[in-house]
């Protein structure tokens, strides 16, 4: 990637700053030339003079803020920019002093003209639609009050609103396509990365893995287990380089399906929707941990080897998550006893964890095993 590209994706609207520049100037030296052609009608001639000197010093001083020549001026450009509304709107204010009531009512440009409206098109880019419609009010209510006419303005008002709306609009979809980008990019990083480090842990700790796995079936004993654990980690090093991290939507939720899957093991099967199944990060990860305390409650009162079945339901409002085992079951008040003698795995990491993201969690269990059923609903 270019220094050009990685510049457009970290500060996609500078190139709109720069252009907010160029009509400040511009629009400056269009209501410059207006009021010098007109000084000889104005009550203050010296009054009208001051007014461009502070326009042409304010310009200076928005074009270097804006396009970033003070330090840290990019965090500070929405401040500035409610700056620049007051000083215009001060400029405004001085319509009635500087011009004459003959001026004033034959509806003569005021003070600033078309070089009013440089605040409004910079809280739309710095605040987006609502910066832009709250400038636009602001402006137009000071042209409204220091006209004789203000029913002749409002073609203006028109303009300054759609303007404000516009690039407003156009800078929110800017920001929010550069942060899509942005994530496409990192995650296009991310698979190569990781196809990288597939190729070099296939050729190493796979291999090593695989080895201790069969090695430790055929001897039996701790070294039996030892290869059972082994092979529950080749499994896991194997799902989590072909699926990666679990993938992260654009207004930071994660994907249920993908943690879930991440739990999966030679003796844990997982099923889960296609597509992806996006919760916010706490809930996912409260409920990851969830089903990963059942099945670790699995491996404990049922046997190391026994097989458990993980299934995830998208239900559009919510989810339901079943864990699944064929033991022996939960005999009748073995959950009541355990928590009246202070084990509270059950209480804490499985009911209370489900309950305190508001969902439902019910246990079914008899002589053909037990099955956990988690609900829970989008936020």
């Amino acid at each position: 990637m270019t220094v050009s590209s990685v510049a457009v994706l970290e500060r996609p609207l500078e190139a709109l700053w720069r252009g907010l520049l160029i009509y400040r100037v511009l629009t400056l030296v269009s209501a410059v030339a207006v009021i010098l052609y007109m000084l000889e009608d104005y009550a203050t001639q010296v009054g009208a003079i001051l007014v461009v000197a502070v326009m042409c010093g304010w310009t200076a001083v928005t074009g270097y803020g804006y396009f970033g020549g003070l330090p840290g001026a990019r965090d500070l450009r929405g401040r500035l920019a409610l700056v620049d509304l007051a000083v215009t709107v001060a400029i405004m204010a001085t319509t009635p002093l500087v011009q004459t009531a003959a001026q004033v009512g034959a509806d003569a440009p005021v003070m600033g003209s078309v070089w009013t409206s440089g605040p409004v098109l910079a809280l739309a880019l710095a605040g987006g639609v609502r910066g832009g419609l709250a400038g636009a009010l602001v402006v137009s209510a000071a042209l409204l009050l220091v006209q004789a006419r203000p029913e002749r303005e409002l073609g203006d008002v028109q303009l300054l609103f759609l303007a404000g709306l516009t690039v407003g609009f156009a800078a929110t979809v800017l920001l929010r396509s550069a942060e899509r980008l942005r994530r496409a990019v990192a995650s296009q990083a991310a698979m190569a990365e990781r196809d990288r480090l597939a190729r070099a842990v296939h050729d190493g700790v796979l291999q090593v893995l695989g080895y201790l796995r069969r090695r430790g079936a055929e001897l039996g004993g701790d070294a039996g287990e030892l290869g059972r654990l082994a092979g529950d980690q080749e499994f896991a090093l194997r799902g989590l380089l072909v699926t990666g991290p679990a993938p992260v939507d654009v207004h930071g939720r994660h994907d249920l399906a993908a943690g879930l899957r991440a739990l999966g093991s030679p003796r844990v099967t997982v099923s889960a929707p296609a597509h992806a199944v996006y919760l916010p990060a706490h809930a996912v990860d409260e409920l990851v941990a969830v089903v990963a305390a059942a099945l670790a409650n699995v491996a404990v009162h049922v046997g190391v080897d026994a097989p458990a079945w993980v299934l995830l339901e998208d239900l559009g409002t919510g989810v339901e998550i079943s864990v699944r085992d064929e033991g022996p079951g939960i005999p009748a008040g073995r959950l009541a006893d355990a928590a009246a003698q202070g084990r509270l795995g059950v209480t804490r990491s499985i009911r209370g964890r489900v309950l305190d993201l508001g969902g439902e969690i019910r246990c079914e269990t008899g002589s053909g095993g037990t099955e956990w059923i988690i609900r829970t609903e989008r936020a």
